[in-house]
């Protein structure tokens, strides 16, 4: 998408983009509720999750190992150095789901400026398990006082959420046929430890740094959120299309690309 991000410009992009966020979480949340029994890790991992009722899962033993194996390799790293076990079975305090925003550190440059700004990504959230949100766990880490016991909770909380998506493999057939994609990634706060994410298959693009210097000097906050790509709306092949469309002409006819 091409586009001349005046200061009036982003002000309409940044509704649209609110808008449109509001409207693709809002089914995104009804979506991940209707499959919530799916991403139970008692479902994957059978008895290897602490608890009363006892569910046989055939895969369980494959889906321990894969666990075993990359909390072994995440642990021991940095940020973390624990030199803790894991062992069975695992206690997971909540299997309910939450989501959060995507975050990422950017540094904006122009000319002989730079300025490091928190970005957001409005139409991609990490897909945690209910309490054990990222902002928490970066706290965390950073805690030099940390509990060893509680910094082995979120790792593992983060871990069963990779290997639950990775062995319910139904689960991103379903969401990307309902216009949402499940991934995995690495981000440099967490070392080595794979982050679920869940995206729009309506992405948002990062202005010019010109523009991001200029709006957090305005706002005097180092933070922005990237806005809406009207291109992926206009090229969509769903019904979803129609209602996008109509929400992208309700900020401005002249926003949908000729």
């Amino acid at each position: 998408m091409e586009e001349h991000f005046t200061t009036q410009r982003l002000l309409v992009f940044r509704k649209l983009t609110r808008a449109v966020a509001d409207l693709l979480r809002g089914q995104m949340k009804e979506h991940l509720s209707t499959l919530a029994p799916l991403f139970r890790p008692k479902i994957v991992l059978g008895d290897y999750i602490e608890g009363t009722a006892k569910e046989a899962v055939t895969a369980a033993d494959k889906a321990f190992r894969e666990l075993q194996s990359l909390y072994d390799s995440v642990s021991a790293a940095k940020p973390y150095n624990l030199s803790k076990e894991l062992r069975a079975p695992i206690q997971i305090s909540s299997s309910a789901l939450d989501i959060t925003p995507m975050e990422y550190a950017y540094t904006a440059k122009t000319g002989h400026d730079s300025k490091t700004v928190t970005i957001t990504s409005p139409l991609k959230w990490a897909l945690n398990y209910s309490g054990f949100t990222p902002d928490r766990f970066k706290n965390l880490i950073a805690d030099r006082n940390r509990s060893t016991e509680e910094l082995q909770r979120y790792i593992l909380h983060y871990l069963v959420m990779h290997v639950v998506v990775s062995q319910q493999t139904g689960v991103a057939q379903i969401l990307d046929a309902l216009n949402f994609r499940l991934s995995s990634e690495q981000v440099p706060e967490f070392g080595g430890l794979p982050v679920t994410y869940i995206s729009s298959s309506v992405s948002t693009i990062r202005p010019p740094d010109d523009v991001i210097i200029e709006n957090t000097e305005i706002s005097g906050m180092n933070a922005f959120e990237e806005v809406v790509n009207v291109d992926d709306i206009a090229s969509m092949p769903h019904a979803l299309k129609d209602r996008l469309i109509q929400l992208v002409r309700s900020h401005g006819d002249d926003l949908l690309p000729r």
